[in-house]
Order: C-alpha cells, then structure tokens, then sequence
C-alpha cells in the first residue's frame, strides 16, 4: 500500500516553524556576536553543531562520502564561513530586520552569477528582479543616511550586503550540492569544516567561552538544527516554489525578535526597501524552475 502523502496545506504550516525557528537562531547568534564577536559565535555555533549533527549522521546511519564529494563539501563550508561571519558581525552594528531585508537581494545576484558560472540565460525576469532588488537597497541605504547613522552602520550595512554577492555564490554551490547529497550529510560536514575552517585562525582570535555563553550558543545550533529538520521534512512534500515566498516570513520574525529582544523599532524605508527586494526575489524565483531552497542553506 502506498504511503500516504501530506495535504500541501500542512508543509505550508510547517515551513513557516522551520523560518522562525531560523529567525530565532540568528537573534541567539546576534547577541553572541554582540558579547564574543561574530568570528567566535560562528566557530563555537558550528563546533557544538558538528557534534550535535554527528548523532544524527550516525543515527539515521549516512554513508560517508567519496572524497570528490569531500571536497564539494569544504569548499562550501569556505564560502560559508566567509558569508556567515560578515552577516553575524553586520548584525552587531544594524537592527536585524535592515541587515536581513538587505541580505534578500542575494537570489538576484544569484541569477547573473548563474548566468556566468553555469552559462544560464538572463532573461527579462532577472533585468526586472534586478532593477527592484538594486532600488530596494537603495531605498533602504538612504532611509538610513537621512537618519540617525554612525560609521558602525554604514560598515554593517556594507557587510550584510558583501555577505549577500558571497551568499549569491553559495547558492550556486548548493545547487550543485543538493544533486549529489542529503540535507543530513550536507549539514554535518558543513558545521565540521566551517569549524575547521575557522579553527585556522583560532590562535589569533579565538575567545574561551563561559558559562553564561555555553546556554546562548547551545541554543543556536539546536535551532540551527530543528529548523533544517522541519524546513527538510516541509520541502520533502511540498514543491518549492510554493514554499519559496513563505520564506520571506523571515522579515516578520526577524522585525519582531529584533524589537522583542534588542528593542530595534523598524523604519519605512526598511519596509518599503524590503518589499521591493522580496518583489525582485519572487521575479527571480519565476525565472528559475528549480529554485534552491532553504533546505540545503539552513545552517548558514
């Protein structure tokens, strides 16, 4: 007898859990960058999660991979390091619904970077999710000038965006990274080799945690892990381009934990500019009929 197949409507319930418990992650995640810095709260995240993420590789009994897959493996985890510390430290300097509302614009670098590493064409879709995602971040960038703004804030806002072109490759990467292996495998020796990876440098920047940092940063890689689990299970029976756009549910929870637990307040040209970078991301997942997922992303 076949089994029996979830209505649509319950991953569409499900999938939105996965994006706040994510959301949720990187609140933990900003205030571990605000007291340890953005470089120790990624290596000490991704180190708990690589033993955490062990017992699920083993339990649910992986193989492991040959040593071409290897390689895909670290060389992602590279771009991941890259793109995790600078969002993480432009979180330490902007509220966490502006530095995510411009880290949107990042599947619309994603269709020219895809158009010159995989030969894709650019269509008018992409010209179209580019000129609202570029006037989005604009809008944004110049809400804040014409506030109150500090050096801090235009380093953060140039960080979110450097993590967003890095991010745009890293989708690239996942594409090609989901054809060859499971979200379990992927983020396992994600967390291992970021950690690896940071570890390099850990000499010179390495910070001891204590116990009152233990609890915070337990509680980002469990969520880190609950969300990919729930995002994996929703994408698993639903087509993604019908849970593509409840991702951007992000903005809501990202602007509700930032006032909740940072007391950020979110301007209008944040909102305006964010809806007008979501507008040009739905264009562009239009323009793709595989969109990525947040599935092979959801350890960032």
């Amino acid at each position: 007898m076949a089994e029996l197949q979830p209505r649509p409507l319950v991953p569409f319930m499900v999938a939105p859990a996965g994006i706040a418990t994510f959301s949720l992650m990187d609140a933990a995640m900003k205030d571990l960058a605000l007291s340890i810095g953005a470089y120790n709260a990624v290596l000490w995240r991704s180190t708990l999660g690589a033993l955490l993420m062990s017992v699920l590789f083993i339990g649910t009994r992986q193989k492991w991979p040959p040593a071409h897959l290897l390689k895909i493996h670290l060389w992602r985890s590279i771009v991941v390091s890259v793109t995790a510390v600078s969002f993480f430290w432009s979180l330490t300097e902007l509220p966490l619904a502006e530095a995510l509302g411009l880290s949107f614009i990042a599947p619309v670098i994603a269709l020219f970077l895809a158009a010159v590493m995989l030969g894709e064409n650019i269509g008018r879709e992409a010209i179209w999710a580019s000129l609202a995602g570029l006037g989005g971040v604009v809008i944004i960038m110049v809400g804040r000038l014409n506030g109150h703004y500090t050096t801090g804030h235009l380093w953060g806002a140039a960080a979110a965006l450097f993590s967003a072109v890095v991010f745009a490759y890293n989708l690239i990467l996942a594409r090609q990274q989901a054809q060859v292996s499971g979200p379990i495998e992927i983020a396992f020796f994600q967390n291992l080799f970021v950690a690896g990876t940071l570890g390099t440098v850990a000499p010179w920047f390495l910070v001891p945690i204590t116990a009152n940092d233990a609890p915070m940063i337990g509680g980002a890689a469990a969520l880190a892990i609950i969300s990919l689990l729930l995002l994996s299970w929703a994408y698993a029976r639903a087509e993604a381009q019908i849970l593509i756009p409840v991702e951007y549910t992000a903005f809501v929870w990202a602007a509700f934990f930032g006032w909740l637990f940072f007391a950020e307040p979110v301007t209008w040209p944040v909102l305006l500019g964010t809806a007008l970078i979501v507008g040009g991301s739905l264009i562009a997942a239009r323009a793709k009929p595989q969109p990525v997922n947040q599935v092979e992303i959801a350890t960032v």
